[in-house]
């Protein structure tokens, strides 16, 4: 029993221990998976050294208003939670609700049993973490993307252009682009690490977009000793060049269409230059280049001519070969059509916790002024409650004593009508002045919780009081006048009238807590959204997290009110039901009684 009884314990913190919060500074966070099953299906498994494009908007993130400047509070951790991933953001724009942020994914993310990675953020007090040299591959040596504060090499290896005329511009695959009018270059010096040599293979990979055809556009150019190689476009046709002593060249088969997005990529071996065109390959070259070990040039050949008319994003080159596998990987991460993410909704330490959250986290955001209102609502919640269980308990002994009192009455014949009455026994009068006491106490006198008895009593004692007893005349003889018998009537009602009133006595405080209550609530609420909109005011900030802590916080007065009131509206209508009841019987024993003593007395 102890080991089952340490087993259920141990599966019963299992969930807590898989939803363990990272840092308690951090407010938020978001799962961010891998589509294992998107990928099986095209024939794609995940690379080494593979980097994610997480693409945040409105669709997917709802909360740019609680990122710290600049992202500063981004982190982003492996599926453990623990283990932190290097990253770094290419844009991040609050105000129109977007940003793109590149992930080293871990390497043991396939075998995890949930391919995933983490998004924490919500710290205004965080420092900076992006480390966009980290980043990426060790063999990755150069990384442009083309912002607006200039073009340079995010990579350790800091291979930056030596000339840029190109511009940047909105509208890029990812963020901004280079833009290239046909008369513009980039110039990338030579340096050790940007040295392409066979021996080791090379991958060049870009992205490109035109609207018009080509005149022999040049998407790049390098050469070496004896020759180079040149990727360009031919009206819509893409091919490479091979300037080795004789000119060999790969053509793509399929034009590629204007006005849309390719991933051109380009590797070469010792014996072998392939060109891969959005994932596929689209020809091969058995030939052995040289090293190429002079400048690079982007969108012109090395002289300047042949310019590239159009956009080009996203330019990098790997010192190895990229395998068929990896370049289809990139095609699919980075397109603007990726579904290869799936982004989970964000939540709190709190909501971490049960589903009882966001109900906590609202009636965290009540103001001073909400808890005074909430604080009477207290208050008012607790006396009603005490008045419908005391009442309950009394009209439940009222009406079990009542049935004793009239099953005992009805077996009574008209001349032994006063054969019930009892002498008043000592305390009697606390008990009246108690009916709660009187309802708990069963042994103290009997039919002393019945009403009808009570009316009763008042009833024979007013009787005998009045009976005109004729000496030597029997009992039956005994005559009252019909003004004595209104007497004794009027005695009952004045009885039944105050039995009533005790009946009813607080119930008045149902009647405010029904209909004070909401209004109260209602109250609470409105001081809470003029404070809300008033600190809106002051802060300038307006958006939906601003807005919406202090409006559901100012509500929670609203829900406070009506968990006064219902309560109370059922249970003021149970009560009154019951009451009525009573009332009822009374009157008819009042009557019942009266036309009793009439036909024996008179």
């Amino acid at each position: 029993m102890k080991r089952l009884g340490f087993f259920l314990m141990i599966l019963m913190l299992l969930p807590s221990l898989a939803s363990a919060w990272w840092q308690e500074d951090w407010g938020y966070k978001k799962k961010i998976s891998l589509d294992m099953e998107k990928l099986k299906q095209d024939g794609v498994t995940v690379p080494t050294a593979a980097s994610a494009l997480i693409r945040l908007h409105t669709g997917n993130f709802g909360f740019f208003a609680d990122l710290a400047d600049k992202g500063k509070d981004i982190r982003f951790l492996a599926g453990d939670e623990k283990t932190p991933l290097k990253f770094y953001v290419e844009k991040l724009d609050s105000i129109n609700e977007m940003a793109l942020i590149w992930v080293q994914l871990p390497s043991d993310i396939t075998t995890a049993s949930e391919p995933a990675i983490w998004l924490y953020y919500g710290n205004q007090e965080a420092t900076d973490a992006q480390d966009a040299a980290g980043s990426f591959d060790v063999n990755q040596v150069l990384s442009y993307q083309f912002g607006q504060t200039g073009i340079k090499d995010l990579t350790a290896y800091a291979n930056n252009p030596s000339e840029v005329t190109a511009t940047s511009g909105e509208g890029g695959l990812i963020a901004d682009a280079a833009v290239f009018d046909g008369s513009q270059i980039i110039r990338v010096p030579a340096t050790p690490s940007l040295s392409m040599s066979p021996t080791s293979g090379w991958t060049v990979s870009t992205w490109i977009k035109f609207e018009q055809t080509q005149t022999n556009g040049v998407i790049f150019q390098r050469s070496g000793a004896s020759g180079n190689v040149t990727l360009s476009i031919l009206g819509q046709t893409l091919y490479v060049e091979v300037q080795e002593g004789s000119k060999q060249e790969i053509k793509a088969p399929t034009p590629l269409s204007t006005g849309a997005w390719h991933h051109l990529v380009m590797t070469t071996s010792l014996e072998t230059l392939t060109l891969y065109v959005d994932g596929v390959t689209v020809g091969s070259l058995g030939v052995a280049t040289r090293d190429l070990t002079s400048e690079m040039t982007i969108g012109a050949d090395a002289k300047g001519a042949r310019g590239f008319k159009g956009l080009l994003d996203q330019f990098s080159v790997h010192k190895t070969v990229l395998d068929a596998n990896a370049i289809k990987f990139n095609y699919q991460m980075q397109g603007s059509l990726s579904t290869i993410l799936a982004y989970g909704e964000d939540s709190t330490p709190d909501s971490e916790e049960g589903g009882e959250s966001l109900i906590m986290g609202s009636i965290k955001n009540v103001t001073t002024d909400g808890w005074v209102i909430i604080g009477i609502l207290a208050v008012m919640f607790v006396i009603s409650w005490m008045v419908m269980i005391v009442k309950a308990i009394v009209l439940s002994r009222v009406t079990s004593e009542n049935k004793k009192f009239q099953q005992a009455y009805s077996q009574l014949s008209t001349q032994d009508i006063a054969n019930l009455n009892k002498e008043d026994v000592e305390g009697d009068q606390d008990f009246d002045e108690s009916p709660l006491l009187l309802s708990f106490t069963k042994t103290h006198g009997a039919f002393t919780g019945s009403t009808i008895y009570r009316i009763y009593h008042v009833g024979v004692e007013e009787m005998n009081r009045r009976l005109k007893k004729v000496e030597g005349a029997p009992s039956g003889e005994k005559m009252l006048s019909a003004q004595s018998m209104n007497a004794v009537k009027a005695t009952m009602d004045a009885t039944l009238i105050r039995e009533l009133q005790k009946l009813n006595s607080q119930m008045v405080l149902l009647t405010i807590a029904i209909s004070g209550g909401p209004f109260l609530g209602l109250l609470g609420t409105v001081i809470g959204v003029m404070i809300t909109f008033a600190a809106i005011a002051v802060s300038g900030e307006v958006n939906v997290n601003a807005i919406a802590p202090g409006i559901a916080g100012a509500l929670t007065a609203t829900v406070a009110g009506l968990m006064v009131a219902i309560p109370c509206l059922f249970g003021y209508n149970y009560l009154g039901g019951r009451i009525k009841e009573i009332t009822a019987d009374m009157h008819v024993f009042v009557d019942e009684f009266v036309a009793k003593l009439t036909e024996q007395h008179t």
